[in-house]
């Protein structure tokens, strides 16, 4: 029978690693091939390939009409990013099998990405996957089938003025308990630049003033936020990538961050331009202040893909104008431990609020600083002096040239 003769159906991608999925750009070619293995001779009919991309998201809500009354609302939707069909062994004309004997066959095919590709991401209410599927057709049989699946990454260049623009921000709170005012908490945090690459340390610039009568303690974390879109509905997910705590801060102290370092672990780079889902980061700064709810500061990130540049940036005007000590890069662990929770580092009332950079005038010097550009140290031979004599005089033996010859 032809189960006793195949031996193997799959699908193998060029550059793909073993027993992994293959990466590729937008605009890439694809390619590899369908690979077929026979015991012995068998008659079989069309193979044929197809090549799916697309974006998904469903979650469902539950809702109560009553005391009684309850029922679920679903929503989902679909985003469709590639589509390519091919025809790799076509049934002859007369409408019999074809017959191939045993041994080892492969069918080569190759396809082209679409220029505008979403990165693929697994996430809880959606994905975006991309996947070539082949389909053995044999007389008097099931239809075989063999998937493998690919990685698509979305270039993002970080080497952008709209990256690379310096964020900062300001915010204070009022703390209160049982009615009565205990000071005001206030922090500053600015960092270099909106870009990060994953495996990045962001050093962060931070001031924070403790006019309460308690301690209070500091923290910073990389929030990420997923944002599921269906029927006009958004569905969020929010979690902690990674995350620091400084030191409590006494009552009526100030607490200053001369480049605190924290490092990006390896996580999936933005989402920005697919409809349906959306993946986001954030730079929080909270102060836990006992007996009220969190200062929150909030800073945008973009995680992309193409490192920094080594020269030509400005990156490195905040390290020279506050002197950063980089001995902490050996410091930080390359295992990193678990990041907490989400709602251990944020309240949920305030976690959706959103502060846009303050005015040059509200931050001081925190701004001011000049922008140190790379120079280049040149080797070439300095010009002679300047003289009056001719270093090099006409010889008396050369008959002047006349210039009407």
């Amino acid at each position: 029978m032809i189960f006793d003769r195949l031996k193997r159906f799959s699908i193998v991608l060029e550059g793909a690693e073993r027993d992994g999925p293959a990466a590729f750009s937008p605009g890439q070619a694809v390619s590899g091939r369908v690979v077929l293995e026979l015991a012995a001779a068998a008659r079989l009919g069309a193979l044929r390939l197809r090549a799916m991309g697309a974006a998904r998201v469903h979650w469902t809500e539950s809702r109560s009409a009553g005391s009684s009354t309850a029922y679920t609302q679903s929503y989902s939707d679909q985003v469709e990013f590639l589509s390519h069909r091919d025809t790799l062994m076509a049934p002859p004309d007369n409408g019999e099998a074809t017959v191939l004997q045993a041994g080892r066959h492969e069918f080569p095919f190759t396809f082209q990405l679409p220029e505008t590709l979403a990165t693929s991401f697994e996430g809880k209410h959606g994905s975006v996957r991309y996947w070539v599927k082949a389909k053995l057709h044999r007389p008097w049989s099931t239809v075989k089938k063999a998937k493998k699946e690919f990685t698509v990454i979305e270039p993002i260049d970080i080497n952008t003025p709209a990256l690379l623009a310096p964020q900062a921000g300001a915010k204070e709170k009022l703390a209160r308990a049982w009615y009565c005012n205990r000071g005001q908490v206030s922090v500053t945090a600015k960092i270099d630049r909106k870009g990060y690459t994953p495996g990045e340390v962001i050093p962060i610039f931070a001031e924070i003033d403790n006019c309460t009568s308690r301690a209070v303690v500091p923290k910073a974390a990389i929030i990420q936020t997923q944002t599921f879109i269906a029927r006009g509905t958004k569905k969020q997910k929010k979690s902690v990538v990674t995350s620091i705590s400084g030191d409590p801060i006494p009552a009526g102290k100030r607490e200053v961050w001369h480049g605190r370092a924290l490092k990006i672990p390896p996580v999936g780079p933005s989402i920005l331009q697919c409809r349906i889902i959306q993946v986001e980061y954030s730079l929080k700064v909270c102060v836990d202040i006992p007996g009220t709810s969190k200062l929150l500061l909030e800073l945008p990130l973009v995680i992309g893909t193409i490192p920094l540049h080594p020269f030509g940036s400005r990156t490195s005007s905040v390290s020279s104008q506050y002197s950063v000590n980089l001995d902490w890069l050996s410091t930080i662990p390359e295992q990193l431990e678990a990041p907490p929770e989400y709602s251990a580092v944020v309240s949920s009332p305030e976690a959706e609020q959103s502060l846009a950079p303050p005015c040059r005038s509200e931050l001081g010097d925190i701004l001011e600083g000049p922008f140190f550009a790379y120079i280049q140290e040149f080797r070439f031979r300095p010009p002679p002096l300047y003289s009056e004599v001719d270093p090099n005089p006409a010889s008396d033996t050369i008959r002047p040239r006349c210039m009407t010859c």
